[in-house]
């Protein structure tokens, strides 16, 4: 008897291992070792196909049931995220800004986007979660507005050359339009919103229907099990394969994920999806806790820059594979002002799942974050806390925002005299700490994301550093 560690593999050889025994018969795998062999290769390849499609299946699966939802059916419908109920419906949605978006098709032509002026934050993004152009602030227009035009993989771009339009150009069919007005003048909002037109080539501009108010709870968690292959499948069939795709591609065709043909899966294909997407879910969880691309970006501390790749998640020699599932298995877009922010433009965005001694922070403790005075921010700060079940905004039995959302422009926060302040997470809140407290239930793991927005020098030189959570015993 071998162990994979020291097979001979040659002549007549049994070898243990973890998924099976396997059999060489004058060298050949026995036929009842070939099955389990493909079994195995086969889970493997589903687990890594689940790591490698994370952006398309979380873009996929919030288009489709915010159709289902709102009624965002339309060319031109975007709808409006307000409330804490609407918002805790995206997986790790900001809850200081009402967000405002749309999912659209080249399908049928380049889309023509007038853009309004103002403190906006927005971009354009493919299907892969990748920036095709920045919108507003840390877009060409530098939150003047203007107009842009986004092509289709396959458009002529020659017809736009002097229209006086940004022109960029989408890698996928689908495209997502957002954006987030950075004040909560209610005037920039309203204006911003009439500023706002899209058009198809040759067509004018159409009014856009602004859904709001629908305010009921859902959720754009991907699937787990088989729909979140059934979604892949869907979306797929809607794209081109890109060169860099193709040996994913391969390994889903055994699998029964085939470009061009229907997803039906038999019953051992069901099986090896069922087990190869837990298993994608576990490793990629592993990698969100350990992220071991990279390091905590305050040495001596558990909090991690969250974006940690390039906008094209790629870099001469490799596919950020690992990078983007980490981030994209718990998040959703990127932009360039989010990817690469500069001293006083865009957002930082940082997370931690560990407190000051090292350990995995759980809902049944309670923890204090001390944050300390003069964040080098231009505009504000907030920390918001999420479900690591579901990713998104942490469900404690709160009706309003601030119940998972804490942020400095929050009148109910109560600073310290030096201008610090400590923030509370976990079961019960320190005497007269209610203000500053978010409360965690039951066995829901949490993490959280502190946001900088607009973050200035002291944050790039490291001058300023925030330390870990805290357990209050």
């Amino acid at each position: 008897m071998s162990t994979l560690r020291d097979a001979r593999l040659t002549g007549d050889e049994v070898i243990n291992t973890s998924f099976g025994t396997i059999e060489l018969e004058h060298t050949f795998p026995t036929d009842a070792s070939a099955e389990l062999l493909f079994d195995q290769l086969d889970v493997q390849r589903a687990a890594q196909a689940y790591l490698w499609a994370l952006p398309l299946v979380g873009f996929v699966t919030w288009r489709d049931r915010a159709a289902k939802t709102f009624g965002a059916n339309n060319f031109g419908d975007f709808v409006v995220y307000e409330t804490l109920r609407e918002k805790r419906g995206i997986v790790t949605a900001n809850l200081t800004t009402p967000y405002i978006i749309n999912f659209s098709t080249l399908a049928d032509g380049p889309v023509l986007i007038d853009y309004p002026a103002g403190p906006t934050a927005g971009g354009v993004l493919d299907f892969w979660q990748r920036p095709v152009v920045d919108l507003g602030l840390t877009g060409p227009d530098q939150g003047k507005g203007g107009g842009y035009v986004i092509l289709g993989p396959n458009d002529d771009a020659a017809p736009f050359e002097d229209s006086g339009r940004y022109v960029a150009r989408s890698a996928t069919v689908n495209i997502f339009i957002a954006f987030r007005v950075l004040t909560q003048d209610a005037d920039v909002m309203a204006s911003s919103k009439r500023g706002l037109a899209l058009a198809r080539v040759g067509s004018a501009p159409i009014p856009v229907n602004f859904i709001e108010g629908v305010d009921t709870e859902w959720s754009a968690t991907p699937s787990r099990g088989l729909g979140y292959w059934e979604d892949l499948a869907t979306v797929l069939g809607e794209e081109p394969v890109r060169e860099v795709d193709k040996a994913l591609m391969a390994m889903l065709e055994p699998l029964g994920i085939v470009k061009g043909e229907s997803f039906a899966p038999d019953e051992r294909q069901q099986r090896l999806l069922l087990e190869g997407a837990a298993l994608g879910e576990l490793l990629v969880r592993t990698m969100q806790v350990n992220p071991r691309h990279t390091t905590p970006y305050w040495a001596g501390t558990s909090w991690y820059k969250l974006i940690d790749f390039e906008i094209e998640q790629e870099t001469d020699t490799i596919l950020q594979l690992d990078q983007r599932a980490t981030l994209f298995y718990e998040a959703v877009t990127t932009t360039k002002g989010m990817v690469h922010p500069t001293p006083g433009v865009g957002q930082v965005y940082l997370t931690s799942k560990r407190d000051s001694e090292g350990r995995l922070v759980r809902a049944d403790r309670t923890y204090r974050l001390h944050v300390p005075a003069d964040v080098p921010v231009a505009q504000f700060w907030s920390l918001t806390l999420y479900s690591e079940n579901t990713r998104r905004p942490y469900e404690n039995g709160g009706n309003d925002i601030r119940s998972v959302s804490l942020d400095s422009r929050d009148e109910m926060l109560d600073f310290n005299e030096d201008g610090s302040i400590d923030l509370y997470i976990g079961q019960s809140a320190p005497e007269t700490a209610d203000n500053n407290w978010m409360k965690t239930v039951a066995e829901d793991g949490w993490f959280v994301y502190f946001r900088m927005y607009a973050a200035t020098e002291p944050f790039f030189d490291k001058s300023w550093s925030l330390p870990d959570f805290d357990e209050i015993r």
